[in-house]
């Protein structure tokens, strides 16, 4: 069975849980936060995060990181969105525009979209040769792997919808005034692409998935539960790595 196959698309939450689980999760974070920041607990600059999001047209990205970065000082987080490259960044290494954005120690960053669309769109869509492509997967592994290396978190999250979800959300969309803008011809276009997305999605989550930065795959119809597992599993991330790294959290609250 595929991964995106093993994926239960069913669960759902009540808004009362999701408040209560999101404010719980948030406020952890938080303190995670300022822990890594070196503003509380230790005086010393904590491992850089960086929180990557992929995920389909529609899917909830910008949703589930609204929810994780609302609780955060927004002078000690940069969210970075990214789009096709331009002219003068294609003079370039596909992961050379990325550089710029990515976090320092006691930085975080959260990625809408990332180094992955060389895998996925430029795959797709032909904007990378198959050569270009095919040896991207471990261009990626060895840059997260060297990310890693050097201390990074890196969290990296697929949201996925299924097909007739995706397809409310777009005619939602387009009759709203106020969220129609979200939507282009293009992601129509997309659309009929699916199964050739699902193939690069697969591939994907196969080919890049390895012990110092493991894919998690949220499973998106229901939007509260999607916003949920985003904080909360980041939230658990960090402590796991700020625990192994010798931090005492003691202080720090519980996500329950």
């Amino acid at each position: 069975m595929s991964r995106l196959a093993e994926v239960d698309l069913s669960v759902g939450m009540s808004k009362g849980e999701e408040a209560a689980r999101l404010k719980a999760a948030s406020r952890r974070l938080l303190h995670l936060r300022l822990v890594l920041g070196g503003q509380i607990g230790e005086p010393r600059l904590g491992p850089p995060l960086c929180v990557v999001f992929e995920g389909w047209d529609a899917s909830g990205k910008g949703g589930a990181i609204k929810r994780l970065v609302a609780p955060l000082d927004p002078r000690h987080v940069r969210v970075a969105q990214f789009a096709a490259p331009t002219h003068d960044e294609k003079r370039h290494h596909f992961l050379w525009r990325f550089w710029p954005v990515l976090p320092g120690w006691g930085g975080m960053a959260v990625l809408d979209r990332s180094w992955y669309g060389r895998v996925l769109v430029e795959r797709v869509e032909q904007f990378a040769t198959e050569e270009q492509w095919s040896r991207a997967y471990e261009e990626i592994v060895q840059f997260e792997r060297t990310l890693a290396a050097e201390g990074m978190i890196l969290v990296k999250f697929w949201m996925h919808v299924s097909d007739e979800e995706q397809l409310r959300r777009f005619r939602r969309r387009a009759d709203d005034p106020l969220k129609s803008w979200k939507l282009t011809d293009e992601d129509w276009r997309n659309r009929e692409k699916r199964p050739a997305y699902e193939a690069a999605v697969e591939d994907m989550l196969e080919r890049t998935d390895h012990p110092m930065s493991r894919w998690h795959v949220i499973a998106g119809d229901d939007k509260r539960h999607a916003r949920v597992a985003v904080v909360e599993t980041v939230s658990r991330i960090v402590e796991a790595e700020l625990t192994e790294r010798g931090y005492d959290l003691a202080d720090v609250p519980d996500a329950t």
